[in-house]
């Protein structure tokens, strides 16, 4: 029978090694989280509570401050990068090595070594953040179980390089729909095309210049992409209908509503027959100023930098509690078929935020 366990005395670059080899593609995630719980409910300074596939142990040790380590414990498909594979030059390879399993080792070996931390800590595991947002665990905690997520400082070991990033990108998925009337091709005049119909659409696309605003000294970049086009009926058929599907990433001194209305303008004389918000995640703040924020970044080190892309510091933003990524991971790395991390890099993570919760 397979070892379906946990070791938590591994060091952090080894334990990393065993998470990748415990495959949990988003929607699969139901082993690794009861060997994550597991292995936390050995730990007597621990009181660990589930929710679904979410994992969340916590310290009461009345400490004057509490901070969450949060992490998702899902990878996209596996790409025949399982099982990982260390080289000569300590960088393991596999799937979820930087996004973001080194991170959920790190998590795991400081709740395993600091069980007396100068802040009170509740770590969180959660499914499904590489898939659509209504999936996240994340998100059905901060619906169902509220409580378990109070806190006054998160830091979400996202893959950041071992450098702070400050806040998140707000990611806006739209469906752009032009119309025609179908026709015979041969007969062409007779109808009308609905994807030369989507050429003003793509012409805007690639006039288009993104912002890139600072906000509390970092520099952000916005991003307005078509990232699928459909239409189509047939080989001989003038198509009726065409998609084009539409990511606008926005920096975060945008709210939500700003950036849906943004987009609407951009196309608002393009001929486009309906707009749908396919999918839609806030941004958040770098909130660097915050004292707590402001404390971490000062324990490890390095010079913070803007996030671009969304994470789950959003949803912490939106409960009220100020957020950070820190991770080993390079997020360059992320997602791809040679995906990997540098075990120094994991090994620095771990004892940094150990020194920063027993200083």
């Amino acid at each position: 029978m397979a070892d379906t366990s946990l070791d938590l005395t591994l060091d952090a670059a080894r334990l990393t090694a065993r998470l990748v080899d415990f495959p949990s593609v988003s929607g699969t995630e139901q082993p690794l989280a009861d060997a994550v719980e597991q292995a936390l409910r050995t730990l007597p300074h621990l009181t660990v509570e589930r929710y679904g596939n979410n994992v969340v142990a916590r310290t009461d040790l009345g400490r004057a401050q509490r901070v969450i380590l949060a992490g998702h414990i899902d990878t996209v498909p596996l790409a025949d990068n399982v099982p990982s594979r260390l080289d000569e030059d300590g960088v393991l390879w596999g799937c979820g090595t930087c996004d973001m399993k080194s991170g959920v080792a790190v998590q795991l070996r400081v709740a395993a070594t600091v069980p007396a931390p100068n802040r009170d800590l509740t770590f969180v595991f959660y499914d499904n953040e590489e898939v659509a947002a209504d999936l996240n665990g994340l998100k059905h905690l901060a619906e169902h179980r509220p409580h378990w997520l109070e806190g006054d400082f998160a830091v979400l070991l996202e893959p950041s390089d071992g450098e702070v990033e400050g806040g998140c990108q707000g990611t806006l998925r739209v469906l752009l729909r032009t119309t025609g009337e179908r026709a015979h091709s041969a007969r062409g005049w007779m109808g009308s095309n609905a994807i030369h119909a989507a050429a003003p659409i793509l012409a805007r696309l690639a006039s288009y210049e993104p912002r890139r605003p600072v906000i509390d000294g970092l520099e952000y970049r916005e991003g307005l992409n078509a990232v699928g086009v459909s239409g189509g009926v047939a080989g001989n058929v003038i198509p009726d209908e065409c998609v084009v599907t539409v990511n606008f990433r926005y920096a975060p001194d945008r709210t939500g509503e700003e950036a849906v209305a943004h987009v609407r303008e951009v196309f608002a004389d393009c001929g486009v027959e309906e707009f749908v918000i396919d999918d839609h995640s806030g941004g958040a703040l770098p909130g660097l100023s915050h004292p707590a924020a402001a404390a971490f970044t000062a324990a490890v080190g390095g010079t913070p930098r803007p996030k671009f892309g969304w994470t789950d510091v959003s949803r912490f933003a939106s409960l009220g509690i100020p957020a950070v990524n820190y991770g080993p991971g390079n997020p360059h790395l992320a997602h791809k078929r040679d995906e990997r991390v540098d075990t120094a890099k994991i090994l620095a993570g771990e004892e940094r935020l150990r020194a920063w919760l027993t200083s």
